[in-house]
């Protein structure tokens, strides 16, 4: 009886494991005091990473070139930063910034505390 209940207890632990991970909550609550968050959906929804300064972070979660709303409550200008080819470019988020339907949305490589010498984008 006691080797059924401890197999029972191995095929549930693995049955958990290779349930599908729950999906990052999508609710405004996830940008904190310090911090700009992007979502990947608009209307800041989707999966999400947030951006506290200072330094350069790249963009993590599946934002990176794919943000699509973001909002700003970092007591600081930040700056977006997009790589090319040949440079990079950058656009600046105020801060209490925020955008439903962000139209740099395939941009998005990272953010920062400076414009890190690239050009306004």
């Amino acid at each position: 009886m006691k080797r059924t209940s401890v197999l029972a207890l191995a095929v549930l632990t693995l049955a958990a494991g290779a349930a599908p991970a729950a999906a990052a909550p999508d609710s405004r609550a996830m940008s904190g005091p310090g911090q700009v968050c992007f979502w990947t959906e608009p209307g800041q929804h989707g999966q999400a990473w947030c951006y506290a300064p200072p330094g350069y972070a790249e963009a993590e979660n599946g934002t990176q070139r794919h943000a699509a709303s973001f909002e700003s409550r970092a007591g600081q200008t930040v700056y977006a930063i997009s790589y090319t080819v040949s440079n990079c470019l950058y656009r600046e988020i105020r801060p209490d910034d925020y955008d439903e339907n962000w139209v740099w949305a395939n941009k998005l490589d990272g953010v920062s505390d400076n414009t890190m010498g690239c050009e306004r984008g």
